[in-house]
């Protein structure tokens, strides 16, 4: 970490976020078992998210915001996932009565997802300088953190691998 950079609200965002997510997914793999490596590898990138955005790493910046922003779009646009979250979480709420927790965790990943971005997003947008080819490291790193990701499916969960054919054909669930 940069000694003359001080902990502000963006850092907060990013561990808060990165650490509600493991913890998401750590308790997600607790209920259903045949998930569990596929989230140990998972949690890797926000763990390296975590370590390199603490330093003010613009490469820890853009893996957050690869990572966070690919789970949230996917679940917004391609699973129902969220929405199905949403719904078992209100039923809760309205009834009393708690079912389905493996969806209802739906909703507090989500939003840790975009607690990331947005600090990653507000943490990179204080750095002093941004040269134009950020840009291009940027695709570079979302391209190698969804290839990541891709490769974790492949090796753990192939059966999750069409939703990357459906993330190019996305829809509204709601």
């Amino acid at each position: 970490m940069n000694p003359s950079h001080r902990w502000g609200a963006p850092e907060y965002l990013i561990l808060i976020g990165s650490c509600l997510f493991i913890f998401v997914l750590w308790f997600s793999a607790h209920i259903e078992a045949d998930i569990r490596l596929l989230h140990f590898f998972q949690a890797w990138m926000y763990l390296a998210t975590i370590v390199l955005a603490l330093r003010c790493n613009r490469w820890g910046y853009f893996v957050g915001i690869s990572a966070a922003a690919f789970w949230d779009y996917t679940n917004l646009f391609v699973t129902t996932f969220f929405v199905s979250g949403i719904h078992w979480l209100s039923a809760w709420m309205h009834t009393g009565h708690l079912k389905r927790v493996d969806q209802i965790i739906a909703v507090p990943a989500w939003t840790a997802n975009f607690l990331v971005v947005a600090g990653c997003v507000w943490a990179y947008s204080r750095l002093p300088d941004k040269p134009r080819g950020d840009l291009a490291r940027f695709a570079l790193t979302f391209i190698l953190t969804t290839g990541f990701f891709a490769a974790a499916m492949a090796l753990c969960q192939p059966r999750y691998l069409p939703l990357f054919r459906q993330l190019l054909h996305p829809h509204r669930f709601w």
